[in-house]
């Protein structure tokens, strides 16, 4: 019986970072890669090393520094290329080297400028070539979603006689749908003699957005290594995300029966992040598996099921995947359910307030603020917090100077009183928040700063938010200006005014 463990198969250091505006330094890479290989990914797509002296750096110190995983460097079907893939590579522990050709009737012909005959010629010679270095050799027929059939078969029979322990089928500009390539995958098991001496393996594009499903049919078929890449990075529409296949085989266990991989899922959400930080790309807070609403449930009806049994919309435990927070968002679409739970968390016992009361004040100020926080339902059973009037501290005027002191300027109200101080920091930003602190005297530590743009043009305004740590806890903070500077003012602000009105809440609670 043929073994079921999906080997994955990240391509994110390779693939991904062709999609990226400018390419990842060799540290960068390096803590990418070490990150995967924390992660439990079987092969790590270093580089591309004839593409540039720095690809080449990037690959040689990944292969010297990763002892878990193998280490890959993909290379064109060409002598020069398949040497440099070596001495990128000879430093590692295990390593691969992949060579690739396109196979399909457009590439060859319009692409290539040569006949089907050259091209499996150059294929035999280019695995041959690879195998004399090592014996792990993978060969790819690019663009194999639009290869004929029989001539598909064919080649994949000749590079596993050639050497190649692993063949790869890509659909390479993501044309197919999964019928179809589960279809192509069953006609190679049928059709190929020796298709049972190499890995089947699978690199699907996302341009339909059929890429991860694509990836699952095909290892219902015989495929046993799928190519991804953390968060879904990659040309165009990207490719088949790591975190979204292997989450599919561990929840979906009934329909992918016996398929396992070797990923340490509760590192996948980390290992997001890591991804998104050094590749200044940001995940959708749509995306599965691991963008911020993936979890969370703001419809009143939603929550009340999720209070009752968290599987009535929840089929993956959050924990699963290393997130350990409670994504319940009370917006004016939560019901009394949720406003009693949020309460009781907060040690307030039913019987001492009017749900309907608190309920009805809490939906006027969701009305206005969007999304609602613990520290403002709180403050609303203590201070009748609803309006913007009754903020503590108001900002007044900004000015900042940049340059190599960056100095800001920042005068507050609080109450009938105007405060004024100026304050240098590593940033215009910094020293905003700096003076912010010395006015109010209060002390939280930035943990989280995001800024994203809500207009297109000259005119565009930013959006800035904050969270900033007080005494242990969070508040949340957002400004929008056409100026990111006064943005961040506001936002810095508005978490202050969070935390003055925690700190009354403290006072009223001891009196």
């Amino acid at each position: 019986m043929k073994d079921n463990k999906i080997i994955i198969f990240d391509t994110t250091l390779r693939d991904g970072e062709q999609a990226l505006g400018s390419s990842l330094g060799i540290n960068q890479k390096l803590q990418i890669a070490l990150a995967l290989e924390n992660l439990g990914v079987d092969v790590i797509e270093a580089g591309f090393p004839v593409s540039s002296q720095g690809d080449f750096k990037a690959v040689q110190k990944i292969a010297s520094k990763v002892k878990n995983s193998t280490i890959c460097a993909l290379s064109r079907a060409l002598d020069k290329d398949i040497d440099m893939a070596y001495e990128a590579l000879k430093v590692a522990k295990h390593f691969r080297i992949h060579t690739f050709i396109a196979t399909s009737t457009l590439h060859i012909q319009d692409k290539l400028k040569k006949d089907f005959d050259e091209i499996l010629s150059m294929a035999k010679r280019a695995i041959i070539r690879a195998r004399s270095y090592t014996d792990d050799v993978e060969f790819s027929c690019e663009d194999a979603g639009r290869t004929p059939i029989d001539n598909l078969c064919f080649m994949v029979e000749n590079a596993i006689k050639a050497g190649a322990k692993t063949i790869n089928i890509p659909d390479t500009v993501g044309y197919t749908l999964p019928s179809e390539f589960a279809n192509i995958i069953k006609i190679l098991f049928n059709k190929v003699p020796n298709i049972d001496k190499a890995i089947i393996s699978v690199h699907c594009h996302n341009d339909l957005g059929m890429a991860t499903g694509n990836s699952l049919s095909a290892i219902l078929q015989g495929a046993r290594q799928i190519e991804c890449t953390i968060n879904g990075l990659g040309e165009r529409a990207g490719n088949c995300a790591l975190e979204e296949v292997v989450m599919a085989i561990k929840t979906r266990k009934d329909y992918l029966k016996g398929f396992y991989t070797d990923i340490k899922c509760e590192n996948i959400s980390k290992t997001s992040k890591l991804v998104s930080a050094i590749t200044n790309e940001s995940i959708p807070s749509h995306k599965a598996i691991v963008g911020s609403n993936a979890f969370s449930h703001s419809s009143g009806i939603h929550q009340d099921g999720v209070l009752k049994n968290r599987q009535t919309y929840e089929i993956i435990s959050p924990s699963a995947i290393g997130i350990h927070e409670n994504r319940m968002l009370m917006t004016a679409r939560s019901g009394r359910a949720m406003i009693k739970t949020c309460l009781e968390n907060l040690g307030y016992d039913e019987n001492t307030y009017n749900l309907d009361d608190v309920y009805e004040r809490f939906l006027r100020l969701a009305d206005k603020k969007g999304q609602v926080y613990d520290y403002d339902l709180e403050a609303l059973m203590f201070l009748s917090y609803e309006n913007e009037e009754e903020n503590e501290f108001i900002l007044e005027k900004l000015s900042v100077i940049s340059g190599n002191i960056p100095t800001a300027c920042v005068c507050m109200r609080i109450k009938e009183e105007l405060k004024t101080e100026a304050c240098t920091g590593n940033g215009p930003v910094e020293a905003v928040f700096n003076c912010i602190a010395r006015i109010t005297n209060l002390k939280p530590v930035l943990k989280a700063y995001s800024i994203n743009a809500k207009s297109s043009g000259v005119d565009a305004q930013g959006q800035v938010d904050v969270d900033l740590e007080f005494k242990g806890r969070k508040f949340h903070g957002k400004g929008l200006s056409t100026d990111v500077i006064e943005a961040s003012a506001q936002a810095f602000v508005s978490a202050y005014n969070a935390i003055y009105r925690s700190l009354k809440v403290e006072e009223r609670k001891m009196a």
